[in-house]
């Protein structure tokens, strides 16, 4: 006949009786031993790092966007006609001709009457600075 343990005693075939050498509670009145939660930890870290990469990734398209339109400034500045060579740190203005060519002048808007596409100023990098139109 097999001796039966009751099952509130720690016993082990081959440690025997070891409920001392546990590193946790074995008796009746112990606290209960329970499993932490992680899935609200996993869904509060994942809303965390979500929110993050989103602000992240919302910082990332307006610079880009920026980007984008610094480029296109340039572009359209650096394809029209120029007949001078510009000097960095000046202010220089963007016409459009009668005949639909983009052209670069030193004439502001006010003292004659083109059609004012923008004004810019040359920076050390050789990059037009869209002031305003």
């Amino acid at each position: 006949m097999e001796d039966k343990k009751p099952d509130n005693v720690v016993y082990s075939e081959n440690e025997g009786y070891n409920a001392s050498l546990l590193s946790y509670s074995t008796n009746v009145g112990a606290p209960m031993i329970q499993m932490d939660d992680v899935v609200t930890w996993k869904r509060r870290g994942i809303n965390n790092v979500n929110k993050e990469f989103e602000s992240k990734f919302n910082e990332l398209k307006i610079q880009y966007e920026n980007l984008m339109k610094e480029y296109e400034w340039n572009e359209l500045v650096y394809n029209a006609r120029i007949s001078f060579e510009p000097v960095v740190g000046e202010i220089y203005h963007l016409y459009r001709d009668d005949k639909g060519i983009n052209f670069l002048s030193l004439i502001a808007p006010q003292e004659w009457n083109k059609e004012h596409i923008g004004t810019f100023q040359l920076n050390s990098d050789k990059k037009w600075v869209f002031l305003n139109q």
